[in-house]
């Protein structure tokens, strides 16, 4: 029961990695802590797609495990429903970020980016590949800006 309990407890923290919301914010850790950024851009209540890639692969043990040490993530939502709308303050930070590095709207849609701000790669839709693979392909272009 205990172990059971352990176990539970660990799922449950993993699956809430520190999401930042400002890119201001996420570059600075990323300087501070020589970190690459992964940006993603979500309609948390309305894009099935977004919905499945936080679920199987941003959610996923070994995306945990490497977002820990490598990565600094920033969730730039879009939520249509009410009940989930941001503070205006909120849209006009995630406004400035697609302005910036999603100017077609695209979602799901996720840039991996240097420290510095710079797009390494992006991925337009939901990646057809397993948690591990998307891994090793985020794993082989921060080993090749390096």
């Amino acid at each position: 029961m205990r172990v059971t309990l352990l176990i539970c407890l660990a799922i449950f923290c993993m699956s809430f990695t520190n999401w930042h919301k400002s890119m201001d914010e996420a570059k600075m850790l990323a300087q501070k802590e020589h970190k690459h950024i992964l940006l993603n851009f979500s309609g948390s209540d309305w894009c099935g797609p977004c919905i499945r890639l936080h679920k199987e692969i941003f959610d996923s043990e070994a995306f945990q495990q490497f977002a820990e040490t490598n990565l600094v993530l920033v969730n730039a939502d879009f939520p249509r429903l009410k009940k989930n709308q941001l503070s205006a303050s909120q849209q006009k930070i995630n406004d400035a970020i697609a302005d910036q590095y999603n100017s077609k709207g695209s979602f799901p849609f996720t840039v991996l980016l240097n420290e510095n701000g710079k797009v390494l790669k992006q991925w337009e839709g939901f990646p057809k590949m397993t948690p591990d693979e998307f891994v090793d392909d985020v794993r082989t272009i921060i080993d090749a800006d390096k």
